[in-house]
């Protein structure tokens, strides 16, 4: 069963400066531009201890921080509830809510937590070398689960707000109802696969009680703001083994808009060359990233803006762009449940989870 529970959390104190100058976003989507942007924004913001120029450098940072009460430790454990209000790639503005607490990691095998993409050996061989240093959980994992969310957001003002995200720090009164509600449930990782595959890794390693946990933010199915969004494929090079295609369009906006018309029971995708849109269509109960998957991966970039892949194209950057649907949530969750995985990028949430609000030490 899922052991979620309260957890005493580091935060910035006021000797750090503004919120607004210390978050950043999830370590792996940050470019080494905005990386030094946000490093020369303020000497405590969260990259230089998410993106360091070495991991001991971090542990360093990290502990430092805690004694000189630039990060300080709250009193008491809590949960806390977030909210994050956004406008997605599609234009749309919208609020997603969740649960902030400890998770406990439990291998897959188990079945209560579910992965839903593959991952590499790359990126959590530096994450795991960045754990053993600063022991803490320093970004929060993003879950889905099933039914209805056990609390609800406190009608106050936030405790903490930045870059979108607001934070409500809950009462303990209703702790042990938060842990009922998902003793029975299977929770979906939906962001933070290499972050949570290295939680288990580093929890192997250090044995100790408080090294299995990982800071959770918990999001229900139901939650009217939890969107996915499409990742478009673009490849440099022509595909040694291009997706037959069976119907022409005027232009890929069209395209698009017809792509998204087709029922679900069959994969599909828009394949785009310069002034050329097609629709290809097969796999009879496939899902559509599997489809393009077969394309490969060599010479592949991902964009979640159709119309920069086409630009892409148009500009002779590019050979070939792939226009995507949305992967359907009820689709990821089934993939999950059955013990298989998705190619990578099949899934696109948006917002990212911001970084720097609430660190968990081990």
């Amino acid at each position: 069963m899922a052991e979620v529970k309260p957890f005493r959390a580091v935060r910035y104190g006021e000797r750090a400066g503004p919120l607004e100058a210390l978050v950043a976003p999830p370590y792996d989507v940050i470019s080494p531009e905005q990386r030094e942007q946000l490093r020369a924004g303020s000497p405590y913001n969260v990259v230089h201890l998410t993106l360091p120029d070495d991991e001991a450098e971090a542990g360093q940072l990290w502990s430092s921080w805690r004694s000189e009460g630039v990060l300080v430790d709250d009193d008491q454990p809590a949960c806390w509830w977030l909210s994050q209000d956004y406008v997605g790639p599609d234009g749309v503005a919208r609020t997603r809510e969740g649960l902030v607490a400890a998770l406990r990691a439990e291998p897959y095998e188990n079945r209560v937590i579910l992965p839903h993409e593959r991952t590499h050996r790359g990126p959590k061989e530096g994450r795991l070398k960045l754990l053993r240093e600063t022991r803490a959980q320093l970004e929060p994992l993003f879950f889905l689960y099933e039914g209805e969310p056990p609390e609800q957001r406190p009608g106050r003002e936030p405790d903490l707000e930045a870059d979108g995200a607001r934070l409500w720090q809950l009462s303990l009164h209703g702790t042990n109802g938060i842990a009922e509600a998902f003793a029975d449930r299977q929770l979906l990782i939906a962001d933070g696969h290499h972050r949570y595959e290295t939680a288990l890794a580093y929890h192997q390693e250090a044995g100790t009680p408080e090294s299995a946990y990982v800071l959770a933010v918990l999001v229900s199915l139901d939650d009217p703001g939890l969107m996915i969004f499409p990742t478009h494929r673009v490849f440099a090079q022509e595909p040694s083994e291009p997706l037959a295609t069976e119907e022409r369009l005027a232009d890929p906006e069209r395209a698009l808009a017809a792509l998204n018309e087709l029922p679900r029971d069959r994969a599909a995708a828009v394949v785009y060359r310069p002034g050329d849109a097609e629709l290809a269509v097969d796999g009879e109960g496939e899902l559509d990233v599997r489809l393009v998957d077969r394309l490969g991966h060599d010479g592949i970039s991902y964009t979640a803006d159709w119309q920069e892949a086409v630009r892409a194209v148009d500009s002779g950057e590019a050979a070939v762009a792939v226009l995507m649907r949305p992967t359907r949530i009820e689709d990821v969750f089934a993939v999950a449940q059955r013990g298989e995985t998705m190619p990578q990028k099949s899934t696109y949430f948006y917002p990212k989870l911001v970084s720097g609000l609430l660190f968990l030490p081990l």
